[in-house]
C-alpha cells in the first residue's frame, strides 16, 4: 500500500504519542511493532498503536500536515484522535476500521 499519510501512535489511552508521516503505513506499523529499530523513541515508550491516520494524494501534502500537527498542543491531538476513535482502540492501517 503506497499511499503518503500522516499517523498517530499511541501507547494506550491518554498515553504517549507519536505523530510521523510514511507512504506504506502497514509496513511502517509493522516496524514500530517489532521494534525494529530498538533505540528509537517509539520502542522506547512502548507507543506502537495506531490510532488516527489520514491519506494524502501526495508526499508533500503529507509532510506539511505532519508538521501542522506536531505543532499543535496535545489536548488538540487528543481531540483529533477521539474524533474518529473515541475509545483509542487499534486501527486496522489498511481500512481504518478498529482492530478487535
Amino acid at each position: 500500500m503506497r499511499q503518503p499519510c500522516v499517523y498517530l501512535l499511541a501507547s494506550k489511552k491518554n498515553g504517549t504519542l507519536y505523530c510521523g508521516v510514511t507512504m506504506n503505513l502497514p509496513a511502517r506499523l509493522e516496524d514500530h511493532q517489532t521494534k525494529s529499530n530498538p533505540d528509537s523513541f517509539t520502542a522506547k515508550y512502548g507507543v506502537d498503536r495506531l490510532v488516527w491516520f489520514q491519506d494524502f494524494d501526495d508526499m508533500a501534502s503529507a509532510i506539511q500536515r505532519e508538521k501542522s500537527v506536531k505543532k499543535y498542543p496535545r489536548q488538540w491531538k487528543i481531540n483529533l484522535i477521539e474524533a474518529m476513535n473515541p475509545d483509542w482502540l487499534p486501527l486496522c492501517p489498511m481500512t481504518g476500521m478498529i482492530v478487535r
